[in-house]
Parts: C-alpha cells; structure tokens; sequence
C-alpha cells in the first residue's frame, strides 16, 4: 500500500460510520468503472481502433472539430 493511500485511510477512519461507508462506495464504484473501462480497451480489435481514427480523421476534414487550443487556451 501507498503512503498517500495509508494516509487517505487514516483520514477517513477518523470520519463517522456514514461517511466512511459513502467514501468506500464511491471508491468501489470508480474501482468497478475504471476495471470496465480496461475491459473495453483490451477488448477493441485493430480493426475497431481503425474504424474510429477513421472516423475522426473524417470529422477532421469536414471541419467538425475544434481546435484543442480553443478547448483548452494555453495559459503562461
């Protein structure tokens, strides 16, 4: 175990009963999404990966993106 996680278990043993459990359901679900989300990516075939760079490279020339920089403006 972590030292960050150790830490965040010692903070939440501090918490009363109720906000424990609902700190270890969130926990639980984000772990149960995130194994889900692994499932799906090993599961994608290279033809299905070809298929959706396909079509982003479509949505690319018919100029039905934008720009990452205007999402997400550089800031110094």
């Amino acid at each position: 175990m972590t030292k960050l996680l150790q830490q965040a278990i010692a903070q939440i043993k501090q918490l009363p009963s109720d906000q424990q459990d609902a700190i270890a359901a969130r926990f639980l679900a984000e772990l149960e999404d995130e194994q889900k989300w692994e499932n799906r990516f090993a599961a994608t075939t290279d033809a299905q990966w070809d298929q959706m760079a396909a079509m982003v490279r479509q949505e690319i020339a018919n100029g039905e993106t934008i720009p990452l920089n205007e999402v997400f403006p550089f800031q110094k």
